[in-house]
């Protein structure tokens, strides 16, 4: 099982690689290797491929001598399984009418990752090219702020529980997520969160001095602002529960949320616009960016 952006059960169990096929040369019958972790792009596109298949009357074995595969390769693309080459895609292309549905659906074809929740995949890729990304969290410390510690602990907890190999995969993508801050120093980063988040107690005193350490050290470049909602605020806009909100490179405004064993990525730009006037509207309430770090200090010392 994936996790999420902040929590354990959210969306941030790996990341997205963009819409890309992946092109390998024609190999023998069953000689693709099965994809561990099947995207929803590529189950999306093993459906359209079996409703034209079966659209045409044709069942896999025939569809597997055009495409010059077997059955068992074409019923595994058909399912999700495996990632089909450009060889594939062109020779069902042609035997499934020319229409152009399969090129075009090609396009968009991901794999899956380890660690990675299938909801959460689409708001990673968009979350690596956006041009800002506001985050607001009142659960856990965001995703992008955990130390490993903290990151590991909260994986530990999940229910049902997990494997060491997932719950190492599920640590990798969390902390390879991070290097998208350092990797772009001119992309405005803003969180919010609430103050109780700080004071909620995990594994001992050092773990906890490495957490503010983490989260003070990620939050200190100029790109990067940090502000807590102090626990006098009161009630707010944003108790509706966590939200992020990105702009992308074409100046589009997109909003994600989530919550147990789901996400949702909205685009309407009359919810997006709410989402935008909640969180503007927080963060004239929340403590400034010297502030923030005052308090975290403080907790700090205070361990």
């Amino acid at each position: 099982m994936a996790v999420g952006e902040g929590g354990a059960a959210g969306g941030e169990a790996g990341h997205g690689t963009g819409g890309v096929v992946g092109v390998r040369s024609a190999a023998p019958a069953g000689g693709w290797e099965r994809e561990p972790h099947p995207s929803d792009s590529l189950r999306t596109f093993g459906a359209v491929v079996q409703a034209l298949r079966e659209h045409a009357g044709l069942s896999r074995a025939d569809l597997g001598t055009w495409v010059r595969y077997s059955k068992h390769t074409v019923e595994s693309v058909e399912l999700g399984r495996r990632m089909p080459d450009q060889a594939f895609i062109e020779r069902a292309e042609e035997a499934l009418g020319n229409t152009g549905a399969l090129r075009n659906a090609s396009r968009h074809l991901t794999r899956g990752e380890a660690g990675l929740a299938a909801w959460f995949r689409r708001w990673a890729r968009l979350e690596r090219e956006a041009v800002s990304l506001c985050t607001y969290e009142c659960r856990l410390v965001p995703g992008l702020l955990q130390s490993e510690a903290y990151a590991r602990a909260v994986f530990e907890g999940t229910i049902p529980l997990r494997t060491d190999v997932e719950l190492e995969a599920q640590l990798a993508a969390r902390m390879d997520r991070q290097r998208m801050m350092r990797e772009r120093p001119t992309v405005p980063f803003s969180f919010i969160v609430e103050e109780h988040v700080f004071r909620r107690r995990f594994g001992d005193a050092e773990a906890m001095r490495e957490l503010f350490d983490h989260v003070l050290e990620r939050s200190a470049p100029r790109n990067v602002t940090l502000q807590v909602v102090p626990l006098e605020a009161g009630l707010h806009a944003c108790l509706d529960g966590p939200l992020q909100v990105l702009e992308t490179p074409a100046g589009q405004r997109l909003g994600y949320s989530e919550g147990q064993e789901n996400g949702r990525l909205i685009s309407d730009p009359k919810e997006v616009s709410v989402l935008c006037r909640r969180y503007d509207t927080l963060r004239s309430q929340a403590l400034s960016p010297t502030e923030t770090r005052d308090l975290l200090e403080r907790l700090r010392g205070e361990l």
